[in-house]
């Protein structure tokens, strides 16, 4: 039987005159009469806005490709992605990695390559030196991720932010907050036959901050023009560290890595051992003029960046109060000559539930990906539940006038924060975000709860036809230890069951059937496997989740808390057109390519976990049916 590896309209459901209760809609979330619709991408997920692209879509020119990924952790330290196929209107969810640091800021960022395969990157906050990433086997199809592989750096890392310039067009060019705390660059070499990347210049410290106090970590956003530059606003330091932080703009050529102000001033070689030095002093501001985007005495913080035209840049900016209590959304562009500075809204103070923590966290804002003129801002605004931040769209003139501000969300239970702009497939603008409530952006036994909030969007997630009666040959809900099932012979089918696991079982057999096998490999930490024939496929996902951080102290030390093993699992095996695929709790782990399959027998292992309940079916259930099965 040969085999390769590829780690993997009915009716539509009405959501009519309720709010947001976490089930995709065509139709989105009716909560409102007008605005923007709501449709909730994941029950559990957030992001910080310093790592992008944390939401991507990919076209190709063939039309073979429709696809949008939004990406994003939730409390438990689990890497996921929803993958939205226009084409075959079908909504994915895929657990990229389990266990990790439950941090907001390791959220995944998507790279798309040469060959429209789909890297994925993500890092701890701060306190590990490395990378992990995981690449789709299928083109433009992360539900189909290979191996998660660790790239070694030798300073820690946080916020990956990866590109590919057609003046370069072998190689990555991954910038990140590295060496000392500071913007980084480096260029990787692309995949080879094993998935496998290496450094081949840098890694590089792009330039040097000199005026903070208590640590100085200059916060920067990075945009490619897909040639041959990467721009990057940063500013001089955490607002926390001085209350007058400015924001910097400048640019790198790849072609000979210099770094310029606006004008195309050299300002420094990267690599090349001197650094440019940037401080908040009139001496500074005299001889660098064309380099300071917002030399303003706020705390000062940037959101976003667009160089759509790179002729007239576009940033996002907070200026944040002495005592951090008011924080003033602006947008700042380039007219050619100058800084053109538009104030578009108050947003109050920090967003979130924890007094006096974060108080430089505002709801957040994102320039639209397609007219950088537009900027979305989370704001508190007045309506049926209170002072909600609700999310709006500000645009502005071309002489640096508000030209309309319009509302774009309208009484939500609660907060919308954190908004980004996603590149148009359908010439709309579209938009994810936060939804929810936010105590910190870790989880230890400070603040366990962490971060409880959903992903939202306004594109539209589609739905299949849900009908748990069809094709169902066999179900038991008390099903015990030992099972030994014939059903009638399919060639498509599912295996659904609930089992609570033994891990200490020398047996590693869950499911035995006369198609594969499915059981956890027993290592330094429990993974699921699929076996067909002698062909063992181990998932880079462990069986547990970080829960055990909720009992540990609050920082970025570096550890690895004990996983915490789940204790109850929701497993189901669908085979559908040559690909039989796992799910672990509701989330894509594992696919499989491999030809020739069919069921008809669910044999008996000697294994001592205990089945719940078991439904078998002679077609493959679609995502969406796996989770109402569990809802």
């Amino acid at each position: 039987m040969k085999k390769s590896f590829i780690i993997g309209v009915g009716f539509i459901i009405m959501l009519l005159n309720v709010h947001a209760s976490n089930i995709p809609s065509l139709d989105g979330d009716s909560n409102q009469s007008v605005g923007v619709q709501v449709n909730t991408v994941s029950e559990k997920g957030a992001w910080c806005w310093f790592a992008d692209p944390r939401a991507l879509h990919h076209q190709n020119h063939s039309g073979t490709i429709n696809n949008t990924y939004i990406g994003y952790i939730d409390v438990h330290g689990a890497i996921k992605a929803t993958q939205i196929n226009h084409l075959t209107k079908t909504t994915n969810e895929v657990l990229i990695r389990s266990w990790f640091q439950p941090d907001d800021h390791n959220n995944p960022t998507f790279l798309v390559l040469p060959d429209e395969r789909v890297m994925i990157f993500y890092s701890r906050h701060t306190d590990e030196s490395c990378f992990y990433y995981r690449i789709s086997r299928k083109p433009g199809d992360i539900t189909t991720l290979g191996k998660e592989i660790r790239l070694e750096t030798k300073d820690n890392t946080t916020y990956p932010s990866p590109f590919i310039l057609s003046d370069d067009p072998h190689h990555i060019y991954l910038c990140w907050r590295g060496i000392g705390w500071h913007p980084t660059i480096a260029r990787l070499t692309m995949p080879d036959e094993n998935d496998e990347v290496q450094f081949n210049w840098g890694p590089h410290q792009i330039q040097q901050s000199q005026n903070g106090v208590g640590g100085v970590r200059p916060y920067a956003k990075y945009k490619s023009n897909g040639k041959d530059k990467i721009y990057l606003a940063y500013t001089t330091t955490h607002p926390d560290n001085q209350s007058v932080n400015w924001i910097y703009f400048n640019y790198i050529d790849v072609n000979n890595y210099s770094l310029n102000d606006i004008n195309g001033t050299n300002l420094a070689t990267i690599g090349s051992g001197a650094l440019h030095n940037v401080d908040t002093s009139a001496t500074y501001l005299n001889k660098y003029p064309n380099a300071v985007a917002d030399d303003s005495p706020y705390r000062n913080w940037l959101w976003d960046i667009s160089i759509l035209n790179e002729n007239t840049p576009v940033i996002a900016t907070v200026s944040i109060s002495e005592d951090k209590e008011s924080h003033d959304y602006y947008h700042v562009m380039w007219t050619g000559k100058k800084w053109q500075k538009t104030f578009l809204s108050n947003a109050e103070g920090h967003f979130h539930q924890t007094p006096g923590l974060e108080k430089c966290y505002s709801g957040g804002m994102s320039i639209d990906a397609t007219d950088p003129m537009v900027i979305y801002g989370s704001v508190p605004t007045n309506g049926e539940n209170g002072s909600v931040y609700e999310l709006k769209k500000f645009t502005v003139g071309s002489h640096g006038e508000v030209a309309s501000t319009e509302q774009l969300t309208f009484n939500s239970p609660k907060n919308n924060i954190r908004p980004f702009s996603i590149s148009s497939y359908n010439n709309n603008q579209n938009l994810a975000w936060m939804h929810g409530v936010y105590y910190d952006w870790i989880v230890s036994s400070a603040r366990p709860e962490g971060f409880p909030t959903s992903i939202q969007t306004n594109i539209m997630l589609p739905v299949g036809s849900i009908d748990l009666d069809k094709g169902l040959l066999f179900h038991n809900e008390d099903v015990g230890v030992n099972i030994d099932i014939d059903v009638p012979s399919s060639e498509n089918f599912t295996v659904a069951v609930s089992l609570s696991p033994d891990y200490g079982d020398s047996c590693n057999e869950i499911i035995k059937t006369d198609a594969f096998t499915f059981g956890i490999e027993q290592g330094e930490h429990p993974r699921p496997y699929i076996q067909v024939e002698s062909d063992k496929s181990i998932s880079s996902n462990i069986l547990a989740n970080s829960d055990t951080w909720r009992i540990n102290g609050r920082g970025t030390g570096g550890q690895w808390y004990e996983p915490a093993k789940l204790s109850t699992l929701q497993v189901v095996i669908t085979y559908e057109n040559d690909v039989l695929r796992s799910y672990i709790n509701e989330l894509i782990d594992q696919s499989i390519e491999v030809k020739g399959l069919s069921l008809s027998k669910i044999l008996p292992t000697a294994g001592k976990g205990v089945i719940q309940n078991i439904s078998i079916y002679n077609r493959a259930l679609s995502q969406d049916e796996i989770k109402k099965i569990y809802k």
